[in-house]
Order: C-alpha cells, then sequence, then structure tokens
C-alpha cells in the first residue's frame, strides 16, 4: 500500500500521462516523459498543439543533461 505521499506522486504521474496521451503524444513516451519532473508538460503540449510532432517536441525540450550523455 502507497503512504499518502506516494500514492499523491503516484496520481500526479498518471494525470500527467493522461495529459501527454490526451494530446496525441504515444503511450510509451508519455509515460516516460510523465515520469520525468525536469519536462516541462504545458511547454511539451503547447509545442504539439502548435504542429510539433511529440517525439520532436520531447526531443527539444529534454533537459540538457540528457544531451552531454548522446
Amino acid at each position: 500500500m502507497h503512504t499518502t505521499r506516494e500514492g499523491t506522486q503516484q496520481e500526479l504521474v498518471c494525470w500527467r500521462r493522461q495529459q501527454l496521451v490526451d494530446s496525441g503524444f504515444q503511450f510509451p513516451l508519455a509515460a516516460r516523459l510523465a515520469n520525468d519532473s525536469r519536462y516541462d508538460l504545458h511547454a511539451l503540449i503547447d509545442l504539439v498543439e502548435r504542429g510539433c510532432g511529440p517525439d520532436l517536441a520531447a526531443r527539444i525540450l529534454s533537459p540538457l543533461d540528457d544531451e552531454a550523455a548522446a
């Protein structure tokens, strides 16, 4: 069983994932992004609403430390 804080965190991740899926992100990508709080959910959705593909939006907004590893 989850503690209240763990339950709340899990609910937040589920909500973030659903917002991304509703905006056109495929479930696997939405799940990955929703679990990473470094991604700005609203910026991701805004880029997609402006015509950017979800994969490209995720690349544009990827945390800089991920690029150093690439």
